[in-house]
C-alpha cells in the first residue's frame, strides 16, 4: 500500500541504540571478569584488533549515557557479559560485575532511557565450555539458569524489557564463523542438538523472567535477512520459502508456537538427523511464553532453485571490505542466494534495502501477531575524522532515514513495533572487521592498528538522528 502522508510514529515509541558487551565494554581481564570464548574467537580475526579495549565502554559508560542523553534517546539495549557475572564455577557472582551493570543501569535510568538488556550476547565463559563442553553438553541449562535468574534478581527492580539469546539462528547458520561449532566436519549433525540445547537455555530464561521480574516482558532476537524470490519461476520461490525456513522461520516458529514445526521434522527425517529431544523437553519449553520479538536486520538477500545434482558450495562474507569479494552459497535440492541487480551493496557487498525492514516487520507481524522492536539495523562503512575535527557520515543518515521511514511505513501497515534501536551508539568491535568497520553514532578515536585516546566524537549522524528523535519520527529532512 502506498500512503498520501508520512508515517507516524507511537506516541510512547522507544528511540536508541543498541552494543553488545563483548564488543563495546573492553576491560577484558579487570575486575574479575575472565575469558570468554568468544574474546578467544577474536583473536583469529586479523589483521584486526580483538576486543581488549574496544569502545572501553566499562571505564567511558557515563559520558557515553550522557551522550545518548543528548542525543535524545528513550531506550538503550546493551548486553550483559557472562564472565563478568560468574567468572567461575564457584556459584557465587562477582560483586564488582554486578556493580558495574548496576551503575550503568542507574545512570540510564537517571537520565530517562529505558534499559532493554540481552541475556546472552555470545559471551560463553571459557570455564563453562570447559566444564559443560559449551552448547553441546546439557550441564549448561542448569548453569544458564542460575546465571539468568540472577540478572533478573539483580536488575529486574529497573529493567522491565529482557532479551533472551541473541541471534541463536545466525549461532547455528554460522557456527564455525562465531566460535559455536567444535568439528566442522559434523557440524551438520550437531548443529540441531546444540540448537536444541539452545532452546532450552532460551525457554529457562523466558519461565524466569516472568517468575521474578514484575512486568518484566521478555523475547528473543533472532538475525533477520529476508529472502526474496529471483524471478517468478515458481521453483524460485519455493527456493525462498526454504532459505527462510533454514536460515530464520524455524526459529521464530518455535519461539511463537513453542514445538517445532513440519517442515524441520521432514528436513531431519530426510537427512537423518536426531536432534536429542528428551523427554520433558517440550512439556518445558511449553511454559515459555515470549512476550516480543526482538529483531535484528542489516539487509535482504535472493534465492533461486538448486538442483540436487549441483555441488554444494559455502558461503563466504567479504571480510576485506572490498566490492566483489562475497561469494554466495548453494545448498542442493534446497536453494541458493544470489545478487539482487536492484538494491545497491555497501563495501562489504551487504544489500541496502530499506524496504526489507517493511517486509519484515510485516512477515513476523502477520504470522505471529506479537510486539516488535528493531534490536539492531545500520550502516558499516569506513569511517574517519576530517580536517575540520568533524566526522561526516551522509552514507549512514541517508541509510537510518530510509529504513526508519520503512519501520514508519510498517506502523501504518498495521504492525505493533514498540522500539528502534539501530547498531551502534558508539562505534565498537565488528564481529569480524575489527575497528576498521564502523557503524556507530559516535566515532571512537582509536584504530585496528593502533589504541589512540579514544576521544568520542558525535558524527553528523548522531544530530540529524537527535532532530528525528526530537520530533518523534517526523523531521526527516531537517539539514544539519
Amino acid at each position: 500500500m502506498q500512503y498520501k502522508h508520512d508515517p507516524l510514529f507511537p506516541a510512547r515509541f522507544m528511540w536508541g541504540a543498541s552494543s553488545a558487551a563483548w564488543q563495546v565494554e573492553g576491560a577484558v581481564n579487570e575486575d574479575g571478569r575472565t575469558t570468554a570464548i568468544i574474546d578467544l574467537n577474536s583473536k583469529k580475526k586479523q589483521p584486526y584488533t580483538d576486543n581488549s579495549i574496544a569502545a572501553d565502554h566499562y571505564h567511558h559508560f557515563k559520558e557515553d549515557v550522557a551522550l545518548m542523553a543528548e542525543c535524545g534517546f528513550t531506550s538503550y539495549r546493551f548486553s550483559l557479559s557472562w564472565p563478568r557475572i560468574f567468572p567461575d564455577d564457584s556459584g557465587v557472582p562477582n560483586e564488582l560485575g554486578l556493580k558495574f551493570y548496576n551503575d550503568l543501569i542507574d545512570e540510564l535510568v537517571k537520565n530517562g532511557i529505558e534499559p532493554i538488556v540481552t541475556l546472552y550476547h555470545y559471551d560463553m565463559p571459557v570455564w563453562i565450555d570447559e566444564k559443560f563442553n559449551g552448547w553441546y553438553g546439557r550441564g549448561i541449562i542448569a548453569e544458564f539458569d542460575r546465571y539468568v535468574r540472577t540478572c533478573f534478581q539483580e536488575f529486574g527492580n529497573r529493567v522491565k524489557y529482557w532479551l533472551s539469546i541473541n541471534e541463536q539462528n545466525m549461532q547455528i547458520c554460522y557456527g564455525d564463523w562465531l566460535g559455536v561449532s567444535k568439528n566442522k566436519e559434523t557440524w551438520f549433525e550437531d548443529k540441531w542438538k546444540v540448537n536444541h540445547i539452545l532452546n532450552l537455555c532460551n525457554a529457562k530464561a523466558v519461565i524466569a523472567c516472568h517468575e521474578l521480574v514484575e512486568n518484566g516482558k521478555i523475547g528473543p532476537v533472532p538475525g533477520y535477512v529476508p529472502i526474496y524470490p529471483a524471478s517468478a519461476n515458481p521453483e524460485d520461490q519455493i527456493a525462498a520459502m526454504n532459505a527462510e525456513e533454514l536460515t530464520e522461520k524455524v526459529w521464530n516458529d518455535f519461539y511463537a508456537h513453542r514445538k517445532y514445526n513440519g517442515f524441520i521434522k521432514s528436513y531431519w527425517r530426510e537427512n537423518k538427523i536426531d536432534p536429542d529431544i528428551r523427554p520433558g523437553d517440550m512439556e518445558l519449553i511449553r511454559k515459555a511464553k515470549i512476550d516480543f520479538f526482538g529483531l535484528n536486520c542489516y539487509r535482504s538477500n535472493v534465492a533461486m532453485a538448486c538442483k540436487i545434482t549441483d555441488t554444494e558450495r559455502e558461503q563466504e562474507l567479504n571480510k576485506s571490505g572490498v566490492k566483489g569479494n562475497f561469494i554466495y552459497p548453494k545448498f542442493p535440492g534446497l536453494y541458493q542466494l544470489t545478487n539482487n541487480p536492484f538494491v545497491e551493496t555497501n563495501d562489504w557487498d551487504w544489500e541496502i534495502d530499506p524496504v526489507a525492514l517493511r517486509y519484515m516487520l510485516r512477515y513476523v507481524w502477520d504470522h505471529y501477531q506479537l510486539p516488535m522492536m528493531i534490536t539492531e539495523n545500520g550502516f558499516g562503512g569506513h569511517d574517519s575524522v576530517s580536517s575540520d575535527g568533524k566526522v561526516h557520515d551522509p552514507e549512514r543518515i541517508a541509510f537510518l532515514r530510509d529504513q526508519i521511514y520503512q519501520v514508519g511505513l510498517a506502523i501504518q501497515d498495521g504492525c505493533e513495533v514498540i522500539a528502534y534501536n539501530p547498531w551502534s551508539f558508539t562505534d565498537l568491535l565488528s564481529t569480524g572487521n575489527g575497528m576498521s568497520k564502523r557503524y556507530g553514532l559516535v566515532y571512537i578515536n582509536t584504530t585496528d592498528e593502533a589504541l589512540l585516546d579514544l576521544k568520542r566524537i558525535p558524527k553528523d549522524s548522531f544530530y540529524w538522528y537527535a532532530n528525528l528523535i526530537q520530533s518523534n519520527g517526523q523531521n526527516w529532512g531537517r539539514s544539519l
